[in-house]
């Protein structure tokens, strides 16, 4: 795994704990965060981390088995990280899908979380 930033480690672990880790996921963002998902099939956008956890808690419901994410590349630029992942899983075509999150950062904070989903 690439060297990352803690708040970005600490991120990708809660990821991987799913409801479990609610309370780490949610200590990572700002309140008046913005994170960006396509995960009900088109971008949605959540304001505020009272929106946020609310977006985390339907993917909770309905965790992926055996969900293993693996991180390929990250780069860092000011208080902007890109993350490109792997995210294995047997309910995933082929066993797994790919892409990136696009964090802005705040002294450690997560102030905007952008997620992409790759195609092909």
């Amino acid at each position: 795994m690439t060297e990352q930033h803690p708040t970005i480690k600490r991120f990708f672990a809660a990821m991987q704990a799913g409801a479990t880790a609610e309370a780490e996921m949610m200590s990572l963002f700002a309140d008046d965060a913005v994170y960006l998902e396509p995960f009900s099939g088109r971008e949605r956008e959540h304001r505020g981390k009272a929106a946020i956890r609310q977006a985390m808690a339907e993917g909770w419901k309905t965790p992926l088995p055996d969900m293993r994410i693996e991180i390929d590349r990250v780069h860092a630029s000011g208080e902007s990280v890109r993350v490109q992942w792997t995210c294995h899983s047997p309910a995933l075509p082929g066993g797994k899908g790919s892409g990136e999150n696009i964090f802005t950062l705040r002294g450690g904070t997560i102030v905007r979380l952008e997620t992409r989903l790759s195609m092909g």
